[in-house]
């Protein structure tokens, strides 16, 4: 008599457990914008160039298990008090998310998913200014797993804060 080894009665498949799948669907440029406002007299102003970089991200549910993660990116220099150029990249990505508990589905889309939009954004910022006539600029790398332990750290404050103020 042959024994099942699946512990299913009768021979029966056990109920499969989701498995965590993600696949990347597209990846598209959704806003750009690029200004100089100050040409062509920039190009003769003497000074130290100083770019301040901001940086962001927004995750929107698109349909049942696909997400929309837009990566944005505004880099503006300055030569004194005078703008040089503005460079503004929201770079997107739909994703496809299953099989993942929420705390492991929001880390992915915080982590992972900035990740694979950041060398676009990059490439992107580099191609704006030097068309712009500026020497290239490098966006140098941005570590997301940090940032988003930064951000639960300061969530985990603030409930903690919270909690005490009520008590």
């Amino acid at each position: 008599m042959a024994e099942n080894s699946n512990g299913a009665p009768n021979g029966q498949t056990p109920p499969q457990q989701a498995q965590a799948q993600l696949n990347l669907q597209r990846i598209y440029l959704k806003d750009v914008s690029f200004e100089a406002p100050g040409a062509p007299q920039i190009f003769q102003q003497q000074g130290q160039p100083n770019v301040e970089l901001n940086l962001s991200q927004r995750v929107a549910q698109v349909a049942n298990d696909t997400f929309e993660v837009v990566l944005s990116v505004t880099a503006t220099c300055k030569v004194e008090d005078k703008t040089a150029y503005l460079a503004e990249v929201h770079q997107a990505g739909v994703f496809g998310l299953s099989g993942f508990d929420d705390a492991s589905r929001e880390a992915v889309l915080a982590t992972y998913c900035p990740n694979v939009l950041f060398p676009y954004v990059r490439q992107t910022v580099s191609d704006l200014v030097q068309n712009g006539g500026f020497p290239p600029f490098f966006l140098q790398p941005i570590n997301f797993d940090a940032l988003y332990a930064e951000q639960l750290r300061r969530r985990a404050e603030g409930a903690t804060g919270e909690t005490s103020a009520n008590a």
